[in-house]
């Protein structure tokens, strides 16, 4: 039976999450799934009961699963603790623990909600960009590092077996999509980002079905929302992934809409793209389609069931379709959508 380890985490974390948890259930009555679900600390509400924010019960938790699925962490409330445990840096202690160096992170504008995107209709149309990030190196992990009165420090650092790696998930992506990757780096300027155009290239020589072209990370920034209709597979380092994936999140129009997974060594990591958002926190109008669609990548990547994951996909563009969440100028509740949502993958089940 999967073991689902629930990270709820903080403000609309926990709504969202159980929202995704509705739906999977849901696709558990009819699919057969037999998902185990298990709720852990993690985040700031780790910091107020364990005094950090990756207690040893959870790394032991997510160790046993089979999926970990993270709502969202963090709020103002713990801004001024100490960096080494901030809400974040167990997320990055998490990340690093299980090896999970490639982030996928898709964005989509789905057919009939074009007008959902900050872009032209006829520049939004037929957008289906897929963003991995490198997670696990580069400058926010790279030595030596540090700060005084005078300055502050960071490094950034690649080796060959970290840009291998995450080249060869962009072309086996691309392999399943439309076979182009895009390979963004600062290689004009910096020599780490030659020695990432270097790598690139030589994995790139055992996928020759796989067409591969390079940007700057400042052009790439304009080609995203210019024409990001043109782009299949993104793939870059970690600080320019962290800023390039958060752009192409709002081509949708909404970062509500946005999941991701996170994939390595150990278990893998699925969450959606937005934060916390305390501000409406307990409201009950939270988005939870991009927790909903993470689990749907939960299905694909991490229990091998991609027609579950799309009987999901497909409720949730039935749902946006005919009542949203208020962040969308819709009036649904969370509940409300996620009750929509469930009750099409029901439908879909019963179908199948």
């Amino acid at each position: 039976m999967p073991k689902i380890a629930l990270l709820p985490g903080d403000g609309i974390g926990p709504e969202v999450t159980y929202a995704a948890v509705d739906v999977l259930k849901a696709a558990d009555e009819v699919f057969g799934l037999k998902l185990e679900f298990e709720a852990f600390p993690f985040g700031g509400n780790a910091i107020d009961a364990y005094a950090q924010p990756f207690p040893e019960i959870t790394q032991k938790g997510c160790l046993e699963a089979d999926a970990i699925l993270l709502g969202a962490i963090g709020g103002p409330q713990w801004d001024g603790v100490p960096r080494h445990i901030r809400p974040e840096t167990g997320l990055l202690a998490l990340r690093k623990s299980h090896g999970l160096f490639a982030n996928l992170r898709p964005a989509k504008v789905l057919p009939g909600l074009e007008a959902l995107s900050p872009l032209k209709p006829e520049i939004a149309k037929g957008v289906d960009v897929l963003v991995i990030r490198e997670l696990t190196g580069g400058i926010y992990f790279g030595t030596p590092r540090g700060m005084n009165a005078e300055e502050g420090w960071n490094t950034e650092r690649y080796s060959r077996p970290e840009v291998e790696r995450i080249a060869r998930v962009a072309f086996e992506a691309a392999r399943k999509r439309r076979n182009k990757v895009c390979s963004v780096d600062k290689a004009n300027v910096l020599e780490v980002g030659e020695f990432w155009r270097k790598v690139v290239e030589e994995a790139h020589q055992d996928y020759p079905d796989v067409a591969l072209e390079h940007q700057y990370v400042d052009a790439m920034a304009m080609h995203l929302v210019t024409k990001p209709g043109r782009f299949d597979v993104v793939v870059t380092g970690n600080i320019f992934g962290d800023i390039l994936s958060d752009l192409a999140s709002v081509l949708p129009g909404s970062l509500g809409l946005l999941p991701s997974a996170s994939l390595g060594e150990k278990t893998p990591l699925f969450e959606p793209v937005h934060g916390s958002a305390p501000d409406i926190a307990g409201k009950g109008i939270a988005n939870p389609t991009a927790a909903i669609l993470s689990a749907a990548m939960l299905l694909t990547h991490a229990l091998s069931r991609p027609d579950v994951a799309k009987a999901i996909e497909d409720a949730v563009t039935q749902a946006l379709s005919s009542n949203p969440t208020p962040d969308l100028g819709g009036k649904a509740s969370t509940a409300e959508f996620t009750r929509q949502v469930a009750e099409a993958v029901r439908r879909a089940g019963v179908q199948a």
